[in-house]
């Protein structure tokens, strides 16, 4: 059977295509309450390992304390956890019936330049978060550590964090850096649909420099750290991803050469 026969048994009126993404939907949902429900049991174990970072900070795990100014603090902030380790532990699943939903409208070298998307968004989610983990996390606490006063003569000025403020910080770095790390496929998927080019990313470089900076700020935490180590990973990044589109287009000009259809 060929692409375009496959295409044609497989359409369906607009009801059945609502029922399949509501069932696609549902599973997925489940797929997230289930994780859950697991990740809320073990949403202090989640937790401490978050408190790494910090650990690594202050040098010694022991002089180390956070706080809950409200009774429902620490329980909400569980909350943020489990939810937080369900969206990780249910993506498989996630992506999966994202799949299923669309493979059946999409050409066979389609599907196949399809899968590897999927397979590239959680590993580059991972490396930003991993940057966050075990380096900017770190050097981030380092620096708010630094500016403690604990001399003779003068007011003890000390860090006790909250921890829903402590959790605020970090989940908000790691999105944001997995966000950011997204680049490379964002534009790779621009470029195979003809929306951008390499030659058009290098001419507004300068540009895209700025809104880095600009989106880093906005973002991050008030210190440098943060800001410069999510800014300059992104540029990289979008140097990565001129790269990318440069191999599609070169790839589309050896297709149309030898009078191939585009893939996607």
């Amino acid at each position: 059977m060929s692409d375009e026969d496959h295409i044609e048994a497989s359409k369906a009126p607009l009801v059945e295509h609502l029922i399949e993404l509501r069932s696609r939907l549902l599973k997925s949902l489940i797929a997230i309450g289930i994780a859950f429900i697991v990740c809320f049991f073990v949403a202090q174990d989640i937790f401490n390992i978050l408190l790494v970072p910090y650990e690594r900070a202050t040098g010694d795990a022991t002089d180390l304390q956070l706080i809950y100014t409200a009774p429902q603090e620490f329980f909400f902030t569980q909350l943020k956890l489990a939810l937080f380790g369900a969206l990780f532990l249910a993506f498989p699943v996630i992506a999966a019936q994202l799949y299923m939903f669309v493979a059946p409208g999409l050409y066979k070298n389609e599907r196949g330049a399809f899968l590897p998307f999927l397979v590239a968004t959680p590993v580059l989610f991972l490396l930003g978060a991993s940057l966050v983990y075990f380096v900017i996390m770190p050097l981030a606490m380092i620096f708010f550590l630094s500016m403690e006063q604990t001399g003779e003569g003068v007011a003890q000025i000390q860090l006790v964090a909250r921890v829903s403020e402590y959790l605020g910080l970090i989940m908000t770095l790691i999105f944001a850096f997995g966000l950011c790390f997204q680049m490379p496929v964002l534009f790779t998927l621009l470029a195979r649909a003809n929306m951008i080019t390499a030659a058009g990313l290098a001419s507004k470089r300068k540009y895209a420099i700025v809104i880095v900076f600009l989106i880093a700020a906005f973002l991050t935490p008030p210190d440098p750290i943060s800001q410069i180590g999510l800014a300059l990973p992104t540029l990289l990044l979008y140097e990565i991803s001129i790269l990318c589109v440069r191999l599609i287009e070169k790839k589309r000009r050896e297709r149309e050469e030898a009078g191939e259809p585009e893939a996607v």
